[in-house]
């Protein structure tokens, strides 16, 4: 087997079969992050850096630990300095699915099948950048065209006025890109800045907010405008889940303390964020709207990048001390039957529990592909053969990119349904599983399954 051949990542006869049936279907993506004024606006990339690396912490932190200076990555250097001083190390990021992401890039959509290294750099800048001044490399292009990509959804603040989507779908001719409803900066009560984001809330819906009731009208109100933009999920990122039984009462008491600029307890801080949730999955579930919990993810723990940089530049990082089974079971006991859930975890060790909780609680209660650190040939491998004997892998929810680079949704996607070929075909040739029916599974969980349970 040769780099990225035909039979990269397949090591059986049967999951070659089965990724030949899969291979070419359109991309479902329920998850990501992208720049949908970049999209809409449908200007040419500037040059290779800016596609390939340019809004990816995955890249940020292979760098770094390679030793490249922060002004060679997220610093003033010009984009060809950055993109040779990535080429450079590159190599050196060998094993680690980045290395392989690139290169799938660069191959599948660009025919350069030249490995990316101090030698080889400069051709391959030149060459990418010819191609990228080209109407066929612009955003639309590629979403409709090598990419294949049918629907996607977006990661947008509660405030966002959607003008955006609004004008990459009138291009586009139909509803590609929906948004997703993410309130977590009215959620996190105990960041910095949760007073002034109020403040920009209350702008926003042109009201005064001064009690939980009044915060949780206007969510009504954003919740509606999402609605009436073909909204069909909303996002939670919390690093440990939440109870969603306290009392009403309890938490408005501490939104007010918060708002009057009081210090809040652990308690008052959980009580305040597990009811906003519950009555965030309350509205979803008279919509039908999917929740999609992202559970674990410990925040800027590197107080050097934090403090010179900011959040999300790669400072963040799993714990395996997070108690999900209780607090969880209070949300999905309170909602059962009614509310579409799907559980992502940051820490492999979590997939146990999350697989049991999904068997536990029936249709409505999926698991989401392996999230961030899991997100590599070994993690979606042991996380499919897990769920697959615990829970049902016909109730997958499907692959999403997580990923602010459009091109992730052709490597990305590429890389999952070879692994998940891999593991259906081992099961037919272990003899667990008639080949149809292994191969009807993998059209489902790449294609049909997620179409449906997102309604995209």
């Amino acid at each position: 087997m040769a780099f990225l051949d035909d039979n990269y990542l397949i090591t059986n006869e049967t999951g070659k079969r089965i990724f030949n049936a899969v291979k070419d279907l359109p991309v479902i993506d329920p998850h990501n992050h992208a720049d949908v004024k970049e999209i809409a606006d449908n200007n040419c990339y500037s040059n290779a850096w800016q596609l390939f690396a340019a809004t990816d912490h995955y890249v940020w932190e292979l760098l770094r630990k390679r030793g490249v200076p922060e002004e060679l990555i997220t610093g003033k250097a010009d984009p060809r300095s950055k993109f040779l001083a990535m080429a450079k190390v590159f190599p050196e990021t060998a094993g680690n699915p980045l290395y392989e992401w690139i290169h799938l890039d660069l191959r599948r959509y660009f025919g350069i099948d030249l490995l990316l290294n101090e030698e080889n750099g400069p051709k391959i800048w030149e060459e990418v950048n010819a191609k990228l001044a080209t109407d066929a490399f612009r955003p639309q292009a590629l979403l409709t065209g090598p990419l294949n990509v049918e629907a996607m959804s977006s990661t947008d603040d509660l405030i966002d006025t959607l003008e955006n989507h609004d004008r990459a779908n009138k291009a586009f001719g139909r509803t590609l890109i929906r948004p997703t409803w993410r309130p977590d900066k009215a959620m996190k009560i105990f960041a910095p800045g949760w007073r002034d984001y109020i403040g920009q809330v209350e702008k926003r819906f042109d009201m005064k907010i001064e009690t939980l009731s009044d915060l949780l009208d206007a969510t009504k109100k954003s919740h509606d405008f999402f609605a009436e933009h073909g909204c069909r999920a909303s996002d939670h990122g919390i690093e440990y889940p939440v109870r969603a039984d306290y009392r009403f009462e309890d938490a408005d008491a501490a939104f007010r303390k918060a708002l009057s600029g009081k210090e809040l307890t652990q308690e008052e801080t959980d009580c305040y964020m597990g009811t906003f949730l519950a009555e965030a999955a309350a509205l979803n579930a008279e919509t039908g709207w999917v929740t999609q919990l992202h559970i674990g993810a410990v925040r800027d723990v590197r107080k050097t990048l934090f403090d010179a940089l900011g959040p999300d530049v790669g400072g963040d990082v799993s714990s395996h001390f997070i108690d999900y089974t209780r607090p969880l079971a209070t949300l999905l006991n309170r909602f059962d039957g009614k509310l579409k859930v799907v559980l992502y975890c940051m820490d492999a060790i979590h997939q146990m529990s999350l697989a049991t909780l999904a068997r536990a609680f029936g249709e409505t209660v999926s698991l989401g592909s392996a999230w961030w650190l899991n997100d590599n040939p070994i993690g979606m491998r042991r996380q499919l053969e897990y769920i697959g004997s615990i829970d049902a892998l016909a109730n997958f929810a499907g692959m999403v990119s997580d990923s602010r680079k459009l091109l992730s949704y052709g490597s990305r996607f590429e890389m999952f349904r070879r692994v998940l070929s891999d593991v259906i075909g081992d099961m037919v040739e272990r003899g667990q599983i008639p080949e149809e029916v292994a191969t009807d599974l993998a059209v489902r969980m790449c294609y049909s399954g997620p179409k449906a349970f997102w309604n995209l």
